[in-house]
């Protein structure tokens, strides 16, 4: 080949530019959403609020709630230039880090895949409290994906990533909404709020559950429409020994708020009529 063909075929080639991204800064990270598998993400049709660009950055914005077993941490995902959601972030401590201890009543019922898993617990060893905490985290993700397929009215879950479950944030106004116990509201929206609560209790008990652990700091107000949560503790009314008891601890809890409130309401016939929607 002499230096002219040789030139030729320099000028020939393609000149490509490309730019190095680096991790994101500190308090961020590149989105895992497309690295999981599709039973860790959330159900279809995906809201059309959800960033889910491969190229998404999430940053944390600050704690939302710190509770007794799992806190609640605010987080952005955006592409740079473009619009973003924020998402509620719950992450689940270990057993170390726990001021509370669930009741085993809840777990009534459930069965461990794996029997390692289960010795593990069952000795209270480092792996073992670790699978547990796992184990809460995945069943209130499973939880929340039955609930939003079954038109309960609960955050819409975005995915979970070992003990992180990420999700719809809940607001009101555009802040964050405020429990049903902090509220006061006027005589009507009582009423209305007191027929959600039963639509969406009665839509459990259809499928055989119950809450587990309803009560007015578990439920959110957003606007009028109120929104549940916390349900890693659902209960199989039918399976667990003491699922009428749970169920109708949740009446009373629920019925106790709203009697408290001037609302002529009655916890035995809501429980009566739960039950009944069980069979």
């Amino acid at each position: 080949m002499n230096s002219h063909d040789s030139a030729s075929l320099e000028a020939d080639f393609f000149t490509f530019d490309y730019e190095l991204i680096d991790d994101p800064d500190d308090g961020s990270r590149f989105t895992r959403y497309w690295d999981l598998e599709p039973l860790m993400r959330g159900p279809q049709p995906v809201p059309d609020w959800l960033v889910t660009d491969r190229a998404a950055i999430e940053t944390e914005l600050g704690i939302l709630k710190t509770g007794k077993e799992a806190d609640v941490f605010l987080l952005e995902r955006a592409v740079a230039g473009e619009g973003g959601c924020v998402l509620a972030a719950k992450r689940y401590r270990d057993a170390d880090h726990r001021a509370f201890r669930r009741n085993d009543s809840y777990t009534a019922g459930r069965k461990t895949r794996n029997t390692r898993d289960t010795r593990a617990m069952a000795k209270n060893s480092t792996f073992g409290r670790a699978i547990a905490a796992g184990q809460w985290a995945w069943a209130e993700w499973e939880s929340l994906q039955r609930c939003w397929e079954a038109g309960v009215p609960v955050p819409y879950p975005v995915q979970i990533d070992g003990t992180e479950i990420l999700m719809e944030l809940i607001t009101d106004d555009g802040a964050p909404a405020p429990r049903l116990a902090t509220t006061r509201p006027e005589p009507d929206l009582l009423v209305e709020w007191f027929d959600q609560l039963r639509r969406a209790m009665t839509a459990l008990a259809e499928r055989g559950l119950a809450h587990g652990d309803l009560s007015p700091y578990n439920v959110l107000a957003a606007g009028e429409r109120l929104v549940i949560i916390d349900l890693p503790q659902i209960v199989d009314i039918v399976a667990n020994p003491q699922g009428a008891e749970f169920l109708m601890r949740d009446c009373h809890n629920i019925c106790t708020w709203f009697a408290r409130r001037g609302l002529a309401v009655d916890e035995d016939e809501l429980f009566g009529s739960l039950l009944a929607a069980c069979w």
